[in-house]
């Protein structure tokens, strides 16, 4: 399908609800506006829908700003930098939007109705599945059903009561999306959603509507999820006397399961032991903590890698994208329509491949600040970046730069004794005593490589027999880098001092 880009200058925005953390999949939609906004040197919103006031948590729009910075995605405009159409938060806006409800009213295309919680809640139990639309709205008490005296007074004695979309019987709602194509609704299908509630805020309905317009916006980028709504919309837009200027669509594929059985939850994350949010959320009313991919050890051009190949490529085999490539080659047409099932080792893959090909100087401050929370502060910048180099490769979240490279600053407290003392003999011992009188500051690793092999063969030993007790000396398992590249970055004295230790433990 050939996507065309309206002529007009692209605006789009990210438009989250300030009820909790930030899903993957809300950073998702945030990233293809942003590319998309950046590839046609668009502008791109940050739009806080905070309408639902019994569901607003207190600093979750503070968690949404400082989740986009984290990953780079700066807003042109929004409540906190402020831009040409202020404000930028739908509670601040509340007095823009009666108008519309008002016109809807007048021009027949929506209606008041003063139905009660208890009256409502009668029907949901008489009507299985019940929903307020074209075969119930006469059963109910409304404008539609009310006279006009009737519903004079009700509005002059300020009667509870909000205003609902009518929607028409026997139409269909076509819209192309440019992802899905040809989209089509029956309206019968659709019930009369509320536009504006009983303390006159907006729902996302009319709001996201009015707002969209105000701000002009060009395209809108949201889930799947939304397309139910989305014959609502159009018919504001129309109702409204905006349908020239309505947006062009864009439903992005939902994030599924692992195992592709439905929509990836916070639930699903818990389960299986992985983030589903972008940086740790805490519930400010029960305190419970939810970890994000951040604070599990993420670098933030990784986390964006793999969020943009979860329903997206460029049509190569390449999976390595910065934020610059991804702008270059974004495009609408290389969306997918099916859902994009999450693979947590498949995204530990991604940060693997962006600490591996990360300078040490970028590395450096997010592992001193990893040490430093675990109460251990590192000085020796220079002495840093060397360790960093040497085991990077092994890392694949930032937070195993810890027990990766811990030796290096803590000679061993304990040493992985069985896999040492069944073959250790005092013969070794008298080997590694020999071998500390050829160990100085100033060789290479690979001079200690081959001094090791030539001691090793005037004391009749193979040097493979040797090189597993002499990391278990400074390292205290199995495990690190090169072991002449451990003794080079610790130094002539440190690596003598760890040997004498360690074959004092083994006897």
């Amino acid at each position: 399908m050939q996507i065309v880009i309206m002529e007009k200058k692209v605006r789009v925005r990210f438009a989250p609800s300030p009820t909790g953390g930030l899903h993957l999949g809300g950073v998702r939609t945030a990233l293809f506006n942003y590319l998309f906004a950046k590839k046609h040197n668009g502008t791109f919103i940050l739009r806080v829908e905070d309408t639902d006031q019994t569901r607003f948590v207190e600093g979750a729009e503070e968690y949404i700003v400082s989740c986009l910075k984290w990953c780079g995605m700066s807003p042109d405009e929004s409540p906190q930098t402020g831009g040409p159409f202020e404000p930028y938060r739908q509670s601040e806006r509340k007095a823009t939007y009666k108008q519309y409800a008002d016109q809807l009213i007048a021009d027949g295309y929506a209606y008041y109705a003063f139905d009660t919680p208890e009256e409502l809640d009668v029907k949901r139990k008489e009507i299985p599945n019940f929903t307020y639309g074209l075969s119930t709205r006469g059963e109910m008490r409304n404008s539609l059903t009310l006279t006009e005296a009737e519903v004079t007074a009700l509005l002059a004695e300020n009667t509870p009561h909000v205003v609902r979309i009518k929607m028409p019987a026997n139409e269909t709602v076509s819209f192309t999306d440019l992802i899905r194509g040809h989209v089509s609704f029956d309206t019968n299908l659709v019930d009369d959603k509320v536009l504006l509630k009983a303390d006159g805020m907006p729902t996302y309905h009319l709001a996201v509507v009015a707002d969209d317009k105000a701000m002009e916006i060009s395209h809108i980028f949201r889930g799947e999820e939304w397309l139910p709504s989305a014959p609502i919309h159009i018919l504001l837009w129309r109702y409204l006397g905006w349908e020239d200027v309505m947006p062009q669509w864009v439903h992005l594929p939902l994030i599924l399961k692992p195992d592709g059985n439905g929509k990836l939850s916070k639930r699903d994350g818990d389960r299986l032991g992985f983030p589903v949010y972008a940086q740790n959320w805490t519930d400010p009313k029960t305190g419970d903590l939810t970890k994000g991919f951040k604070e599990l050890g993420f670098m933030p051009e990784a986390f964006v890698n793999l969020l943009a190949m979860l329903g997206w490529n460029d049509g190569t085999d390449q999976e390595i994208f910065s934020m610059a490539d991804l702008i270059e080659k974004f495009s609408v047409e290389r969306i997918s329509k099916a859902g994009a099932k999450f693979d947590f080792e498949k995204a530990k893959w991604y940060n693997h491949e962006w600490i591996k090909n990360a300078d040490a100087k970028t590395l450096l401050p997010i592992v001193k600040d990893a040490f430093a929370a675990q109460g251990t502060e590192i000085s020796e910048d220079d002495y840093l970046e060397k360790v960093i180099d040497l085991i990077k490769d092994r890392c694949h979240l930032l937070t195993d730069f810890i027990p990766q490279s811990a030796y290096f600053f803590i000679a061993p407290q304990e040493y992985d004794l069985p896999a040492v003392k069944p073959k250790w003999t005092a013969e070794k011992a008298e080997f590694f005593n020999a071998y500390t009188s050829l160990i100085s500051d100033g060789l290479p690793a690979t001079a200690l490589e081959e001094k090791f092999k030539e001691l090793a063969a005037t004391h009749n030993f193979k040097a493979g027999e040797l090189m597993l007790p002499f990391r278990i000396m400074l390292v205290g398992g199995k495990f690190g880098p090169g072991v002449f590249d451990i003794a080079v970055a610790l130094g002539a004295e440190e690596t003598i001092r760890r040997i004498k230790n360690a074959v004092t433990a083994f006897e």
